[in-house]
């Protein structure tokens, strides 16, 4: 009872699976099939029913249903933990979660440690995503090999094919950069590539091969460990214009890399955006804030982690089929260090 003696308001009955399935004129099966992501509910049937769940509020017992079912509404991401702290890796991550969020599926995050100890043990979950997977890591030879639906951010080089792939054309990109480079004056531009093996890495450094030798320009190039500190990077860059002076361009693959040798360029008495030009494979808020600003090919990680995510569960509801691969648009952003 209230102060004023009248009644409290009975606390409000949460929709059930029965209500949503009334509002959106399908059955329960049809219903909790579309909210699950299995079995073969259509396209525009599954995100009406999505649609009106959301609108309803409808929240599912998460644990009574993985006791009825095989489906644990739960998808997978593996990031090698080596690049964790790279900032295309961090939004990536906030991409995939998103999109589950959206499905109604929880993303648990796979690493080294929490992989099952038995080899070919499979993960609890229904599918996975790995981004930009090296074809030498044993985990993701692990988890390619699992039985899972695997859906890969970019093209996988190993034995083993993904159901889906989301990847985008960086041969076109390292292209558009590189001739940019030459219209603003570059003769002899060095590359400092990735040492991993991932097709991202391997289609930068052949493009910059076939870019030079049709150019008639030498290939300079030096390799650098994926997530190397700025004293091992502006080690390298010291090392290539003590050997080749002439440099007049530097590219870098890796993602910050370019910032992070400003200080060594400048030190050895060269302007970036004046005498010399300076660019990196990946855009990131460390180009955007430099001084000059650094030209960089925008990767789009968010919308690349979200796409991975939204086919990956396509795959799973049946939506879409195994072996779909799509091509995610990035762009170059000029600025101020390619500017002479």
């Amino acid at each position: 009872m209230t102060t004023s003696g009248t009644p409290a308001p009975l606390p409000s009955v949460p929709p059930t699976i029965a209500d949503v399935a009334r509002e959106a004129a399908v059955s329960k099966t049809t219903a909790s099939d579309a909210l699950r992501g299995h079995g073969r509910v259509s396209g525009p049937t599954r995100r009406a029913v999505l649609e009106v769940a959301e609108r309803l509020g409808y929240a599912p017992n998460r644990s009574a249903r993985s006791l009825r079912t095989s489906v644990t509404e739960t998808i997978a991401l593996h990031i090698p933990e080596f690049l964790t702290s790279a900032e295309y890796y961090m939004s990536f991550v906030f991409g995939v979660a998103e999109q589950a969020a959206r499905a109604g599926l929880n993303v648990t995050l796979l690493s080294s440690g929490h992989l099952p100890p038995t080899r070919g043990a499979v993960p609890q979950v229904d599918g996975l995503v790995l981004c930009d997977p090296v074809a030498e890591d044993p985990v993701v030879e692990q988890l390619m090999s699992s039985g899972l639906p695997v859906v890969t951010a970019e093209r996988y080089v190993g034995d083993r094919q993904p159901t889906g792939v989301i990847w985008s054309d960086h041969d076109a990109s390292m292209t558009e950069l590189l001739d940019h480079l030459h219209e603003s004056g570059a003769r002899r531009p060095a590359f400092i590539a990735s040492d991993t093996t991932s097709d991202w890495s391997l289609t930068l450094q052949r493009t910059h091969a076939r870019w030079c030798a049709r150019r008639g320009l030498p290939e300079l190039v030096s390799r650098a460990p994926f997530g190397s500190t700025p004293a091992v990077l502006q080690g390298v860059v010291r090392k290539l214009l003590t050997e080749t002076p002439e440099i007049d361009a530097i590219v870098c693959a890796a993602d910050g890399a370019a910032a992070a040798v400003l200080p060594e360029l400048r030190s050895a008495g060269r302007r970036v955006g004046e005498d010399f030009l300076l660019a990196s494979c990946v855009d990131s808020s460390a180009m955007r804030a430099a001084e000059p600003p650094i030209t960089a090919v925008d990767l789009r990680p968010r919308t690349m982690g979200a796409e991975c995510a939204r086919l990956l569960c396509e795959i799973l509801s049946g939506e879409t089929p195994r072996g779909t691969v799509r091509d995610l648009p990035i762009e170059l952003n000029v600025r101020a260090s390619t500017r002479p």
